[in-house]
C-alpha cells in the first residue's frame, strides 16, 4: 500500500516513516496541509494518516475538504493521528470522514495494526493472501509458493502484494511506481523492471509474473 503521513514533527515522522517502510509500506511525508494537498492533487492514497495540528492548518478541515473538493483525490482509508485525546475530539475527527482515530503517543506496532486493517477493510482475504499457488501472509510477513518459503526484501514483499490484490490484470510500469514506491522514486529509473525481475526470480519456475508485451505485467493464477 501507499501511504501519506502528515506530521509536522521531523523526528516523529522519519521514526514512523522508516517503520512503516520496514513493513513493506511506501510512505510520503508532508509536514503541511499544503504539502499534503500538493501530494492528494498527484495521487489516491491507500491509507492517509493526518495530524491535526499542523504549522498551517487543522488536518480535520483537510480531511472535510477531500470530501468536497474534486481535485483531491480522496484517501481510501484514512487515520487521524493526533494528542487530542479528548471523546468530542474523537467523534469530530470520525464524523469528519475518518475511518479510524489513534492518540498520540501510541505504540507503533498497534499503528501498524491498524494501518493493516484498513487496508484490508472491505476485502474478504483478510489477513491472508492466496492467489493459486502463492500465500502471503500480512501479519507474519512471509511469503510462500506451495510448501517453499520465499525470502523476500521488503520491496519485494509489497510488490508482490499489489500483484496479489489484482490477479489477472495487467498493471503498467506506471501503476506499479504509483502504488509500491513513494514519491521519492525516478520514474525514469529502471527501479520497477529491477526489483520486477528479481521478484520474478525469486518466485521460481515456471513463471507467475508474465509480461505482456507493450502494456505491463500480469499475475497468472495458474503457471
Amino acid at each position: 500500500m501507499r501511504i501519506l503521513l502528515t506530521e509536522d514533527d521531523p523526528d516523529l515522522a522519519d521514526v514512523v516513516a522508516l517503520g512503516l517502510r520496514n513493513e513493506s509500506y511506501a510512505v510520503d511525508v508532508a509536514p503541511t496541509c499544503a504539502h499534503a494537498e500538493e501530494l492528494l492533487r498527484l495521487t489516491t492514497y491507500d491509507v492517509a494518516c493526518f495530524d491535526l495540528g499542523l504549522p498551517d492548518g487543522d488536518g480535520l478541515e483537510l480531511i472535510r475538504r477531500l470530501a468536497r473538493e474534486p481535485e483531491l483525490r480522496r484517501p481510501r482509508r484514512s487515520l487521524v493521528l493526533t494528542a487530542r485525546d479528548a471523546v468530542a475530539d474523537r467523534v469530530a475527527g470520525l464524523d469528519a470522514g475518518a475511518d479510524d482515530y489513534l492518540v498520540k503517543p501510541f505504540h507503533f506496532a498497534e499503528l501498524v495494526a491498524r494501518v493493516r486493517a484498513l487496508g484490508r477493510r472491505g476485502e474478504e482475504h483478510g489477513s491472508t493472501l492466496r492467489v493459486g499457488e502463492l500465500t502471503l501472509d500480512l501479519v507474519a510477513h512471509t511469503a510462500r509458493r506451495g510448501d517453499t518459503e520465499l525470502r523476500l526484501t521488503a520491496r519485494e514483499f509489497s510488490l508482490l502484494r499489489y500483484f496479489m490484490h489484482h490477479p489477472g490484470a495487467v498493471l503498467s510500469a506506471e501503476d506499479l511506481l504509483e502504488h509500491v514506491w513513494d514519491a521519492h522514486a525516478n520514474p525514469f529509473t529502471a527501479s520497477v523492471r529491477v526489483i520486477l525481475s528479481r521478484l520474478r526470480r525469486k518466485l521460481g519456475e515456471p513463471p507467475l509474473i508474465v509480461t505482456i508485451t507493450n502494456v505491463g505485467y500480469q499475475l497468472k493464477e495458474r503457471p
